[in-house]
């Protein structure tokens, strides 16, 4: 790197608020730089990605360590390049089955009723729903692992709803009232997961100020800051090697939900029953539409995908009905990540029968989440112009809500907000 640029760089970052986010995906490792200004908005001032290698990743998680680091190098280097400046503070998305993310209900009858909530009462209460939904995502994971003594760690935390007698109320400290009901979106993830992006910020020399669940990233990116907000979707990202569904209903995290198959899966159905390398059928896959294809190719490529895909819906499917506390699941499906760009993908959830056997109300509606849907950041470079960095841009946002919380610590909702670790 050239010493002009490089103290360009580091006289750029002297009095400017800087937030780095990390979207470490199967296929692409995207970094954006972002500007904190006035009123809760966010600039981005820097892009970048780079290609991850076949082993770097596994079902959404890391498998080679040195090399997504080497991956991220590459791709923040790019953003810095663009921004001029360098960013110390770094939000990382994590994927993979293994994630948990569940929303669960606690009701909790208080013994003096005329008295006011008060947030160590709050604190109480939010502990008990955390150590609940712990207990349920280790049992899940040590399941899924064969692994008894795994260790799971809180990623996420959000309030979903608290009614206090039956009354919704959006900050509940100063309530009177009997009957608590508190809803809380948690997401946990076991630690070694978590233990592999903290080594790779901490080879970028970054400061990890948060994790988020990818899903959950992608939720804060449509939701924005507003507390009373009654946005009502399915968010689905597709991956390159995972798909991750959250399900959100009046500005509420109902949870979230992943599972082992994305864009990759599609290119490896069409390598083997082509019998071509898995580059070659990479570019078969993106160039699906390119009417210079041979009809007699095209068929076979339709065919290929179309076996994926039906494995694929049943993915989508599954993850939904474990959605049992939801009476009504939301008509609106929005989609981001590159496995979304696949026209194939988007016309089956819109046209297949997959949904019938799925509490919906009327056949869903589909569309890709695109940037200027999402809430408070705007790019500054023209380079975000599509739905594959929304995930980068929700990290962004999971990054502000932590910086706000941290700096704003002496308010009473700002500390139970802190002790959900937004």
């Amino acid at each position: 790197m050239a010493l002009k640029n490089m103290l360009k760089k580091k006289s750029g970052s002297d009095n400017r608020e800087l937030l780095v986010s990390i979207d470490i995906g199967t296929e692409f490792v995207k970094a954006l730089i972002a500007e904190v200004k006035s009123d809760d908005k966010l600039e981005i001032i820097g892009v970048g990605r780079k290609r991850q290698q076949m082993g770097d990743m596994n079902s959404g998680a890391i498998a080679d360590i040195s090399g997504v680091v080497q991956n991220c190098e590459a791709a923040l280097s790019e953003a810095e390049d663009q921004a001029g400046v360098q960013a110390k503070n770094v939000v990382i998305g994590m994927a993979g089955e293994l994630v948990k993310g569940v929303t669960n209900t606690i009701r909790y009858r208080r013994p003096q009723p005329d008295k006011v909530l008060d947030v160590a009462e709050m604190e109480f209460i939010i502990e008990k729903v955390q150590e609940r939904a712990q207990g349920h995502a280790q049992k899940q994971i040590a399941l899924e692992t064969g692994n008894q003594d795994v260790e799971v760690k809180l990623v996420n935390s959000a309030l979903v709803s608290i009614h206090i007698d039956g009354y919704k109320v959006s900050n509940p400290i100063g309530f009177q009232g009997r009957d608590v009901a508190v809803q809380i979106y948690t997401a946990f993830a076991p630690m070694v997961h978590i233990g592999a992006l903290e080594k790779v910020a901490d080879e970028l020399a970054l400061d990890l100020i948060a994790v988020a669940a990818e899903p959950f990233a992608v939720s804060r990116s449509v939701l924005g800051t507003d507390a009373d907000s009654n946005f009502t979707a399915i968010l689905a990202d597709v991956g390159g090697g995972t798909t991750d569904i959250a399900v959100v209903n009046d500005g509420g995290v109902e949870g979230t939900r992943m599972f082992g198959i994305g864009g990759r899966s599609f290119t490896r159905t069409i390598a083997s029953d082509m019998e071509l390398s898995y580059a070659d059928a990479e570019k078969l896959k993106v160039n699906l539409t390119n009417e210079n294809i041979k009809p007699s190719v095209r068929q076979k490529i339709e065919s290929a995908v179309d076996k994926t895909l039906e494995v694929w819906l049943a993915g989508v499917e599954l993850a939904l009905s474990e959605f049992d506390s939801v009476d009504h699941l939301p008509s609106r499906i929005l989609l981001c990540g590159g496995g979304a760009s696949l026209d194939r993908l988007v016309d089956a959830l819109e046209r297949q029968e997959w949904y019938k056997d799925l509490p919906f109300t009327r056949r869903p509606h589909v569309q890709h989440i695109l940037p200027s849907d999402v809430v408070g950041i705007t790019d500054t470079t023209g380079e975000i112009d599509d739905h594959t960095m929304i995930t980068a841009m929700g990290l962004l946002r999971v990054g502000y809500d932590t910086i706000v919380v941290s700096r704003d610590s002496d308010g009473l909702m700002e500390k139970v907000n802190k002790l959900l670790k937004i």
